[in-house]
C-alpha cells in the first residue's frame, strides 16, 4: 500500500492514501463490522438469547394480528396456559389479543414473561 505521511502545524501525523486504498481499507472495516454482528447473532441464538421465527409468523404480526395471539399459538399455549402462568384473567388476555382492551404496561410485561419473550416483541 502507498501512503504519505505529513505534519500539521499543530503536530498532528496524517497518513495520505490513494483513493482505492482508502476504499479497500472501508470495505475492510465493514466486513469486519459484519462478521462481528453475525457472530454476535449466532451467540445469542446458540444461547437461546434469541430466536429464528418462521416467516409466516412475522407476516402475521406484519399484518396487523395481534403479537399476544401469534406468539401464544407458536408457543402451543391456550389463553388459560397464559393466565395460569402469568396470573392475568384469561378474559382479559382474550380482550388484549381481540383489540377490546390495550393492556397496561405491568399487565403486558407479565404476558411476555409467560411467553419468554421481550416486552418489545409483543408491545404494539
Amino acid at each position: 500500500m502507498n501512503y504519505q505521511t505529513i505534519t500539521t502545524p499543530g503536530g498532528e501525523c496524517l497518513v495520505l492514501v490513494p483513493k482505492d486504498d482508502f476504499d479497500r481499507l472501508i470495505e475492510a472495516r465493514e466486513t469486519i463490522e459484519d462478521v462481528a454482528a453475525f457472530d454476535a447473532v449466532t451467540r445469542k441464538l446458540a444461547s437461546g438469547e434469541e430466536e429464528l421465527l418462521p416467516a409466516d409468523m412475522v407476516k402475521r404480526i406484519v399484518a396487523g394480528e395481534n403479537p399476544i395471539k401469534v406468539w401464544r399459538q407458536y408457543r402451543g399455549l391456550t389463553e388459560k396456559d397464559i393466565a395460569d402462568t402469568s396470573s392475568v384473567a384469561q378474559a382479559y388476555i382474550s380482550q388484549i389479543e381481540n383489540g377490546q382492551r390495550a393492556g397496561t404496561v405491568e399487565t403486558l410485561k407479565k404476558i411476555a414473561a409467560a411467553l419468554n419473550v421481550s416486552l418489545d416483541d409483543i408491545a404494539g
